[in-house]
């Protein structure tokens, strides 16, 4: 492995465990007046960034990215706009750091309880999204935690000049110069070295598909919350409105499908599927998506592709879709609890029983009744924006925000007890 980028890396490292130091105790009118002058700053140099998003889109083109990716990737004004809100709204939240959780007297006298306080130094790994950049800066710095970012190679233009810009910008405003930093590598290697960063960074967010989860799973000694996979469902159960299943399904497919919580696979409950699968093909057709059915589906729409049980298990993050037919909840909810990575899942009926027990056994970090699974996003929970949405159980489960990007300090005051 490359030393000079192991070198580099370690001293960004001690950077921004000195960074995380400084911003364990910084006031929140300095770490939001530092958010204020980020969120200026994307405003005041888009040019710059939509200059350098050019060149990736460009090169991306050139590689055969998919259309998908190259939506997810692009920017202009108006995102780059909406990248500057969501700092403003973030600095506009509470500040966790400090918060006491509770306070009990002890026989003895001394007083227990917990607070909140920053989790130290953050290393985040993510692909295409260039607004992760400023997103996952940003609520770090409000949680009191420095950031290493590492995005992915083909975004590595636009996050250098979203990364120089909010970092000069914070600096600025008198945070340390360590607290935001890129890893300015396209090398997979330094993905790699920080997975095993594990004196510098205190936990890591791996942010990406199927490859990066592998990898991490392979190679970190740093702890790591992983996010971002979605292979999510829309259950339409027999007793669903069928005009609102199909504004669902069509919005959790369409509305956005290269991003973790869009639809991936509708069931559709036997009893409806044949009034409610003809006009629901139709419509995604008309918007260009492929569909690709179970033999059950293919029975009743004739001129769709034959799905098979790798189809059940891919996240395309494109305009395709899998349809399976089932016989009851139960096998929709098992189909999910399968081939789901428990992210965000839905069902559309208008039967309390049914969605109760949906609700209660399908297992992921967001169960959705009669809505689309596309809202599942930091920014729609009210968090202002979000490091990832997290697909485990310990410590943060589904989109985290501020409070996820925080943990927990006892504090004891005493007067002068002494154990016997």
């Amino acid at each position: 492995m490359d030393s000079n980028l192991q070198a580099t890396l370690a001293e960004q490292g001690k950077k921004a465990k000195e960074a995380a130091r400084f911003l364990a105790t910084a006031s929140t009118t300095l770490k939001n007046d530092a958010l204020l002058a980020m969120a200026d700053s994307l405003v005041n140099n888009s040019a710059e960034i939509i200059k350098a998003n050019k060149v990736d889109l460009a090169e991306g083109e050139k590689k055969g990215l998919t259309t998908a990716l190259l939506e997810r990737l692009a920017l202009n004004e108006e995102r780059i706009e909406a990248m500057a809100e969501g700092l403003r709204e973030i600095a506009a939240l509470p500040d966790p750091v400090g918060e006491v959780l509770g306070m009990t007297r002890r026989p003895n006298g001394i007083e227990v309880g917990r607070i909140r306080t920053p989790i130290g130094v953050i290393g985040i790994i993510y692909e295409s999204r260039p607004n992760v950049t400023a997103d996952a800066a940003a609520l770090c710095l409000k949680a009191g935690n420095a950031i290493l970012l590492r995005g992915g190679e083909e975004a590595l233009n636009s996050n250098r000049v979203i990364a120089s810009t909010i970092a000069a910008a914070a600096v600025e405003n008198g945070i340390p110069a360590g607290a935001i930093q890129l890893v300015d590598s396209p090398d997979r290697a330094a993905a790699v070295i920080m997975m095993k960063m594990h004196d510098y960074l205190d936990v890591l967010i791996p942010r990406g598909g199927k490859g990066l989860k592998k990898a991490v799973m392979e190679n970190a000694s740093v702890p790591f919350i992983m996010t971002g996979m979605g292979n999510c469902h829309v259950y339409v159960d027999k007793y669903a409105d069928l005009a609102k299943a199909q504004k669902i399904v069509y919005n959790a497919k369409v509305q956005r499908p290269s991003v973790c919580n869009a639809a991936e696979t509708i069931l559709v409950h036997k009893e409806i599927a044949p009034a409610f699968l003809p006009d629901m093909i139709n419509e995604l057709q008309k918007a260009g998506v492929e569909i690709r059915g179970c033999a059950e589906a293919r029975e009743i729409v004739g001129d769709i592709k034959a799905a098979t049980d790798q189809d059940w298990d891919t996240e395309y993050l494109d305009l395709i879709l899998a349809i399976k037919v089932v016989d009851s909840v139960e096998e929709a909810i098992d189909h999910i609890n399968n081939y789901g990575t428990g992210h965000s899942e839905a069902i559309v009926s208008e039967d309390y029983s049914n969605v109760r027990r949906f609700m209660a056994a399908v297992d992921a970090a967001a169960v959705y009744a009669n809505a689309s699974t596309r809202f599942t996003d930091g920014n729609v929970f009210g968090f202002g924006a979000e490091m990832g949405i997290s697909t485990q159980k310990l410590h943060a489960r589904g989109p985290m925000g501020l409070q996820e990007l925080t943990t927990i300090k006892f504090i004891i005051y005493g007067d002068g007890q002494i154990r016997e």
